[in-house]
């Protein structure tokens, strides 16, 4: 490494970036024997492995989880449905627990099948928080919501903006915070201001890159460098409100899931230390 280069502890990733390539213990070996010592797992991956054996793996390997993926999907259209999806988060905080997470990673959902109605859809966001928050306070475990592009507020999450995440933590008080997602929120004008505003409430800080033109709204996002998106600046941001944690690299891109697991690695290491 020259002097210019930046060291793989300050990078993490998201284990979605290479989950067609790798199970759960091969992805983090592989992380793990280029330096990098922060990753991101699915519940779907740690399921797989079995949950104290993925505890185990990282462990072992030295690897430490930033959030957990995921909590959240509250809304649904009877009580008994969110009473089901309290339930679920309940075991995704336990899970996260386990695996030491820094914390549980919230999309919160959106209009249940048949409704228009997003303003009583965010509501029922807000109820499901407050009655999940005690319950995460009690574990020790933080929760992040992650607000998503506004392209999503139909089908994953009506919370679309830094803005609407901070007044739901605002609402909640203490062990809840947000994830700051540079391909979610790059576009939002008020990102100077509200990025201060979240302050020690900065939990995760995701980077992948908006493509001109996207081919496909989940499953194009871009290598860094590759898009619209001032990481530097981004970044200088999130360091000024007081943030000082990895850059979690997460690319959801049938593109980069059909190339070799260690070549997408090699990329994502050599673009942070290039652009981000």
């Amino acid at each position: 490494m020259n002097a210019t280069e930046k060291p793989a502890s300050g990078l993490a990733i998201n284990l979605a970036t290479i989950r067609e390539q790798f199970g759960f213990a091969e992805a983090v070996e592989a992380c793990a024997a280029l330096g990098i010592t922060w990753v991101a797992p699915w519940r779907d991956q740690v399921a797989r492995t079995g949950l104290r054996d993925a505890a185990t793996i990282l462990r072992q390997n030295g690897v430490r989880a930033t959030g957990y993926c995921r909590g959240g999907m509250f809304p649904a259209a009877d009580a008994a449905a969110r009473a089901a999806a309290i339930e679920d988060n309940k075991r995704a905080l336990e899970e996260a627990a386990t695996v030491e997470a820094r914390c549980l990673v919230l999309v919160v959902g959106t209009l249940p099948s048949g409704s228009r109605d997003l303003p009583a859809t965010r509501q029922m966001v807000a109820d499901g928080l407050a009655t999940l928050l005690p319950l995460a306070r009690a574990a020790g475990m933080p929760l992040a919501i992650e607000p998503l592009h506004p392209v999503y507020a139909g089908d994953r999450a009506c919370i679309n903006t830094i803005s609407q995440a901070l007044d739901l933590c605002d609402a909640l008080g203490e062990g809840i915070g947000i994830i700051l997602d540079t391909y979610h929120t790059w576009w939002d004008p008020d990102l100077p201001r509200q990025i201060a505003r979240a302050g020690s409430r900065i939990l995760g800080h995701h980077i992948s890159d908006f493509l001109v033109p996207t081919r496909d709204l989940l499953s194009d996002r871009g290598m860094m460098g590759d898009g619209v998106i001032d990481f530097i600046s981004y970044r200088r941001l999130v360091e000024a409100a007081g943030y000082a944690g990895p850059q979690e690299v997460e690319i959801f891109s049938t593109e980069w899931w059909g190339r070799p697991g260690r070549e997408v690695l090699d990329t994502c290491l050599a673009r942070y230390r290039a652009v981000c």
